[in-house]
Parts: C-alpha cells; structure tokens; sequence
C-alpha cells in the first residue's frame, strides 16, 4: 500500500460506522449480513462502508458460494501501523532533541511581581 492509499485509509475512518465495522473484522472474517446484525445499520449501508474500506485498502473480500467474506486485510492495516510508527518515532526524536539542548534562553525565567530582570 503506497503512502497515498494509506492516507485514503485515515480519511474513511473519520466515520464511526466504519470503525465499528473494522472492530468486528478485527475479531474475525464476516459476511454483510453477521455486520448488519452486529452494527446498528442496514445491510446496504454496511455494503457502502465495505467499499469505501475496501477502495482504502483496509478491507479484503473472499468469495464463498453466494455469499462475500470480508476480513481485515494485513498489508493495509501494516501500512498504517508503519505511518502511526513514523509519527511516534519523530515525535519521540523531538522530545529527545528537546529534554538534550541546553536551555540557552533567558526570556524563559518566570519573574515574580515587584521583581526586576537581572
């Protein structure tokens, strides 16, 4: 899943219906019709998330007799996890750079009232 894909997967789950359904295919493969009953939404509407979360790549379909089996797919998930990764460690290598630096500014000093600056 390219860098652009995996975005499109951060948008669609901006939708609370959609994060319910990843829930319940986190714990194992569903047809729409177990979703439907799962989720307080209609089979339709469960169907029109199945694709949005299948176009982001998050979601995969297996084909058993007349019915659809979706899961979670793996490399979707992966490649947000690998975005969620990139955030932390930055975020983690900021907070390092900050707590190293010395504290070279002197603006910063609190002065209390009725005290002047030295």
């Amino acid at each position: 899943m390219d860098a652009d894909r995996a975005g499109d997967a951060w948008s669609v789950l901006g939708d609370s219906s959609r994060r319910a359904i990843l829930e319940c295919l986190a714990e194992r493969p569903r047809a729409v019709g177990e979703l439907a009953d799962a989720l307080p939404i209609s089979r339709p509407a469960v169907s029109q998330h199945l694709k949005v979360l299948k176009d982001a790549g998050l979601v995969a379909e297996r084909v058993a007799g007349t019915r659809r089996i979706y899961r979670l797919n793996p490399a979707g998930v992966a490649a947000m996890r690998d975005q969620l990764d990139t955030y932390w460690n930055r975020a983690l290598a900021g907070f390092q750079d900050a707590v190293a630096s010395p504290d070279d500014t002197a603006e910063d000093t609190v002065v209390e009232p009725g005290q002047e600056r030295s």
